[in-house]
């Protein structure tokens, strides 16, 4: 927020992504030639939390039951899309396929002492872009989940992903893109490595 200069939201800001988004560790983050007319593909570490079953108007204190476990992910952007491109909605520009990675392997849920005391670190051809934390998430892993399911049935399945701390290309000055055979690696404490590279279509 600070890095966007956005005032720190009272509620989570949602938005969804496509399910065909969804990729593993090593395989490649393919642009597709509808993103290549201008630079704007950005990296977004992230804390994936996968829900283990289906919940619905959970407690805070209850929440965490209902975690399977977490991963790494990589929440690609292209921006122009999500900022201009689809009428101010983000779910085009982070839903392209293969825009969302993985891995490297779910962790349980009881393998995570502290869900809020996570070394998040991004590396894009080895260089570190983002060394954040999960204690700085503005919504804890416990709020995410209770909130989200106020009212609707988050499956077992489900995948949230937690923000990401400051770092990404579009803030930085200048701005920063992803590009063809790039290597983006997305590292979290007791987690392990997502590493992927970028191909472009």
């Amino acid at each position: 927020a600070k890095e966007q200069a956005a005032d720190v939201p009272d509620r989570p800001m949602v938005f969804a992504k496509n399910p065909m988004a969804a990729t593993v560790n090593d395989a490649e983050i393919v642009v597709p030639r509808i993103c290549q007319d201008r630079e704007q593909i950005d990296w977004e570490a992230e804390l994936a939390v996968v829900i283990g079953r289906d919940a619905r108007d959970v407690s805070m204190g209850s929440a965490i039951d209902h975690v399977l476990g977490y991963c790494c992910a990589n929440d690609v952007s292209a921006r122009w899309w999500q900022k201009e491109g689809a009428g101010g909605q983000f779910c085009r520009g982070k839903s392209f396929d293969t825009f969302c990675p993985l891995g490297p392997s779910l962790v349980p849920a009881s393998a995570i002492a502290d869900p809020q005391a996570l070394r998040v670190v991004c590396r894009v051809n080895g260089e570190v872009m983002q060394d954040g934390n999960t204690r700085d998430m503005i919504f804890s892993v416990a709020r995410l989940v209770s909130e989200l399911s106020q009212g609707t049935t988050l499956l077992a399945g489900t995948v949230i992903l937690t923000g990401t701390p400051s770092g990404v290309g579009m803030a930085r000055k200048p701005p920063m893109w992803l590009r063809d055979g790039d290597s983006v690696e997305v590292e979290i404490d007791g987690i392990g490595v997502l590493r992927n590279r970028v191909r472009f279509e």
